[in-house]
């Protein structure tokens, strides 16, 4: 209120000083006979009310803006939490408002400077100007603005970009109080972007829903980006989150292990995808395709930063995903989830991580196993087909390491219990994956691994074997008959790794 008063009253006298040098007194003195200098010949006598009402239209002006955006800001609130402070932290807002209240005081303070023989020329003009400025020039746009400033998606963004900048300026900040200070915004932000998503699903809202996913997982990144900066005291669990309620429900040594392995803020940030994910389960399944791509895309920032323990942390969470969605017998999301897994172990091979990718498999085949527990078979028909293409780039990427032969290893006792169960309709479909595998061996010239397949089937049914081989013969086509995610059928085999198939079944013999 100072600030604005100040600025009112400095700009009242720097403009009534022009007028008292130069502009002021009797027109007679001043104003030539041109059409401007009529125009600007302002009578006492006449202007008074004119002056006083170019105060009263700018007050009334800021009425209407106000009367707008309070309605759409309070609309708005009520589905989103937090617009009403972002938007009074906005700075063409508070500039806004600003203009409009010092303009309305200096109009006040020209309205009663009229005298007999002394005109402010200077200061009616300024003024008129100031008036017209704020009725043409700004009101029309900033409604705009205003209009932009609340759409949800814009509000993600920006809420996005706030936090990101706000972790930064803390995290490297050199006091430690402040350092602390700086954790707590960060996790409001995080809830806050939760809190939009929950409300978009509830109110079948995809796109913002995953506006507000896609933002949580570019605020982790960018913060990942800025995290060999940050000062030591940041990844300590300070007092003013330590109330949160992720944080008072773990233990205290998990706690711990939090601060040593500096993921508190990666951890809360995926702890907000599980909730998420939970709650879209039902509602809006697409939201868990995506939670699983944009945790690959964080454990991957995160292995190119070098920060094996948020990799970790990946790992954890993509498994969670894969346990809900299996505890919810919601096959099409446990596919479309581990498609994502998959992916993320070929970029943790292609980048040399073989400790992150053999334990990926390894759970992998933990949730083939319980799957088919469950009795959902095509899940563990899907972890058979992503293993092998997984040991086929292993093959091609790592031919000078024991990772192909690690994780064949653990292919090969994905249908044990089957075995042991007599589950042979479920064995069926890992016997073709692990067929195909051992095809492509031979194509690439490493006998030995098909032969170790072909050693691991010794003692199957041959009629059902030959069904298999008939099955797999006559698909011919890469593409699916339906509209899948991955894009190929898992029962192809190009030309080349087909033609094997003769002496694989040689080596079976």
């Amino acid at each position: 209120m100072a600030l604005l008063g100040g600025i009112a009253l400095l700009g009242f006298a720097a403009v009534t000083f022009i007028d008292a040098a130069f502009t002021g007194g009797p027109h007679t003195s001043i104003v030539s006979e041109n059409p401007v200098g009529r125009y600007v010949r302002f009578e006492p006598g006449l202007i008074s009310d004119a002056l006083s009402g170019l105060a009263g239209m700018t007050a009334a002006v800021l009425g209407i803006v106000i009367t707008v955006v309070s309605l759409l800001v309070q609309l708005t609130s009520e589905r989103y939490s937090g617009v009403a402070q972002m938007f009074l932290r906005d700075r063409t807002n508070v500039v806004v408002m600003a203009y409009y209240v010092v303009t309305c005081v200096v109009g006040i303070a020209a309205s009663l400077s009229l005298h007999g023989e002394f005109v402010p020329r200077a200061t009616v003009l300024v003024m008129m100007c100031a008036t017209g400025f704020g009725l043409i020039v700004m009101m029309l746009p900033y409604f705009a603005y205003v209009f932009r400033f609340l759409a949800p998606t814009n509000l993600v963004a920006r809420i996005e970009r706030q936090a990101t900048e706000d972790v930064i300026e803390a995290a490297t900040r050199g006091e430690t109080d402040a350092v602390r200070e700086g954790q707590a915004p960060a996790i409001a932000a995080l809830d806050e972007l939760t809190d939009i998503t929950s409300n978009s699903i509830s109110g079948k809202d995809k796109i913002i829903a995953s506006r507000a996913v896609d933002a949580i997982k570019d605020f982790v990144i960018r913060y990942l980006e800025v995290k060999d900066r940050a000062q030591a005291g940041w990844f300590k669990i300070g007092s003013s989150i330590r109330g949160n309620p992720d944080f008072v429900a773990m233990d205290p040594e998990s706690l711990g292990d939090l601060e040593a392995d500096r993921t508190w803020l990666e951890w809360k940030a995926l702890r907000q995808y599980l909730g998420i994910y939970a709650e879209a389960q039902a509602e809006m399944p697409d939201i868990n395709y995506l939670i699983a791509i944009d945790t690959r895309y964080v454990g991957e920032a995160a292995l190119a930063r070098g920060d094996r323990a948020v990799v970790e942390l990946a790992f954890r969470f993509m498994n969670s995903y894969l346990r809900a969605a299996l505890n919810a017998r919601a096959v099409r999301t446990a596919y479309n989830v581990l498609n994502q897994y998959r992916l993320l172990v070929e970029h943790m091979i292609k980048h040399g991580a073989e400790d992150v990718a053999v334990a990926g498999v390894r759970h992998m085949i933990y949730y083939g196993r319980t799957s088919y527990d469950m009795q959902l078979g095509f899940v563990t028909e899907t972890v058979a087909y992503d293993v092998s293409a997984l040991c086929e780039l292993a093959h091609v990427l790592q031919p000078d390491s024991d990772l192909d032969d690690r994780m064949l290893a653990m292919f090969l006792e994905l249908d044990q219990p089957l075995r042991v169960k007599r589950q042979e309709s479920g064995l069926q479909g890992i016997r073709k994956a692990q067929i195909k595998l051992a095809c492509y061996y031979l194509a690439s010239g490493a006998v030995a691994n098909a032969q170790q397949i072909a050693n691991d089937m010794a003692g199957e049914d041959r009629d059902r074997l030959a069904v298999i081989r008939d099955q797999l013969t006559r698909v011919e086509s890469k593409e699916f008959w339906e509209i899948i995610d991955r894009g190929r059928n898992f029962e192809y085999m190009p030309p080349r790794q087909r033609e094997q198939m003769a002496q694989f079944f040689a080596l079976l013999d």
